[in-house]
């Protein structure tokens, strides 16, 4: 009898903490307890309902740098205070009088539920301290900042420092435009090597450069950051980065459109950040080398260390690092092109359930390689957004081949921007007559006659049957290595003139 009344009670602890000291114990304490426990249900209650109606003012609860604290010490408060109900459960419980048989058994459930309930809530509390200093870290307290034209406008930035360097530079060049209500992306990759950048009329460097950054062959838009850096920074004093302010503006100018904020990204941690997210799924078009050093006093490499083979690839970080930067036997063009699907595949991969079970990792990788002056307070609504995008297609633009002209051409040396501003307005434009002709079809407004608007299939024609099919040259990694190992660097060009095709499985 002893024996079932001590697993009641710690079944009501459990599920109504305060109600086995009501029954057998403490009642001024149980009713203490009740009060708490009807209050913590209130809030899950209200959570519930924040959650349906505002996302986004959850999310900035959370990461806000005062809520959050107050929530760490709320969690922290009721782990022990649950903690303390369940022990005084014990005494309420008499073990010395329980049979020998059922003590320990007594015991181990007391443990466990201890574990379930006060130790889940500890956690909860560490996590939420965990991102309240990354989030410290990572973002600014500055003030929030609207949309321009309906879209937010954020430059992302691959830095690599590496040896043999002078100062960090932007090897990939990346500006991400979403719209603010849908969530519709745009990505517009620029080349490392694109050239004559202008800055709009307020931007502190158009005194410095006022037709551009045209200094010549040296004066490729990767070299800007370490211009300003180490020459302009006074022009920039109220800023944290200045190259990264003068990068923002630049890549305003070749765009024509404001660029609100930026992430800058340590190559070097990158690869902890995919990683940290359990890796990342994409379908190569084209073989990838894994560059190996370079020979001295030459520009080539050794032969490479390995290959990225093409079709659907689970990428950890290393390898998609190499993805995302390899242009041996290839153009930056073509990289430009694998980067652009590398952070379309990180955002439509980073899921909730991806965020929730690797917080930690993913805090911790975030903290030691991410830079940005997105402010903080607008964490939610860019969450909500990223949600809104990852369900949607994301268009794609690079400023270079193969969208403007071929490498023979040297667009990115000589830019035409009375092509590209067009051709950036005209996708934003073919979104909202996507987004209107899709709301009609939902309205049910628009189809075809009575057989649904469908188009008869064509005939095809058989082929002759005495036409042999041309067999395909089949590629293995065996075959690349061996004209590398030779230097037929020529015949590897050829084969890998693809490697920048890249989608999403």
């Amino acid at each position: 009898m002893r024996t079932k009344r001590a697993f009641v009670l710690l079944l009501l602890t459990l599920v109504i903490p305060g109600s086995a000291q009501l029954v057998a114990g403490d009642r001024a304490l149980g009713r203490r307890a009740l009060a708490v426990t009807l209050l913590v249900w209130a809030a899950i209650l209200a959570t519930g309902m924040i959650a349906l109606l505002n996302w986004t003012l959850l999310v900035n609860l959370a990461t806000g740098r005062w809520t959050s604290l107050i929530l760490i010490l709320v969690l922290a408060a009721l782990a022990l205070f649950w903690a303390f109900l369940f022990l005084n459960t014990l005494r309420i419980i008499r073990p010395n009088l329980l049979a020998p048989g059922a003590r320990p058994a007594v015991a181990v459930a007391l443990a466990i539920l201890m574990v379930v309930t006060s130790g889940s809530l500890g956690y909860a509390a560490y996590l939420l301290n965990v991102s309240r200093n990354a989030f410290g870290t990572i973002f600014e307290t500055r003030p929030a900042f609207d949309p321009v034209d309906g879209r937010y406008n954020f430059l992302l930035m691959g830095g690599d420092a590496g040896a043999g360097r002078v100062g960090l530079r932007p090897d990939s060049i990346q500006v991400v435009s979403v719209n603010a209500e849908t969530g519709h992306t745009v990505m517009f990759g620029i080349p490392r090597n694109f050239q004559n950048a202008p800055f709009p009329a307020d931007s502190p460097m158009h005194e410095v450069y006022p037709e551009g950054f045209d200094c010549g062959d040296e004066c490729i838009i990767n070299a800007l950051y370490v211009d300003v850096e180490q020459n302009h920074a006074d022009r920039y004093p109220d800023a944290k980065n200045p190259g990264a302010e003068a990068m923002k503006d630049a890549v305003s100018g070749i765009l024509g459109i404001d660029i609100q904020a930026y992430a800058l990204v340590d190559m070097g941690g990158f690869e902890a950040l995919v990683d940290a997210m359990g890796g990342i799924t994409v379908d190569a078009g084209g073989w990838v080398p894994i560059s190996n050093k370079t020979i001295p006093g030459t520009n080539q490499h050794y032969p490479p260390k390995g290959w990225i083979a093409p079709g659907v690839q689970e990428l950890d970080g290393f390898h998609a690092l190499w993805y995302a930067r390899s242009r041996e036997f290839a153009t930056d063009y073509d990289r430009v092109q694998r980067q652009q699907c590398v952070m379309s595949a990180m955002v439509n991969q980073l899921d909730p359930a991806t965020v929730l079970t690797r917080f930690q990792q993913l805090a911790e990788a975030g903290e030691q390689v991410v830079e940005t002056d997105i402010p903080s307070s607008q964490l939610g609504s860019f969450v909500s957004l990223a949600l809104k995008a990852k369900d949607q297609k994301t268009e794609r633009l690079t400023i270079g081949p193969p969208d403007f002209g071929t490498a023979a051409d040297n667009f990115v040396t000589y830019p035409d921007f009375s092509q590209i501003h067009p051709r950036v307005q005209e996708l934003f434009t073919q979104e909202q007559e996507t987004e209107k002709k899709t709301s009609k079809n939902d309205d049910g407004r628009s189809g075809g006659g009575s057989n649904g608007g469908a188009k008869q299939p064509k005939k095809s024609t058989p082929k002759p049957a005495d036409t042999p099919a041309q067999a395909e040259p089949q590629i293995t990694e065996e075959y690349l290595q061996q004209l590398a190992e030779i230097g037929d660097t020529a015949t590897i060009g050829s084969l890998l003139a693809d490697n920048g095709k890249c989608s999403l499985p």
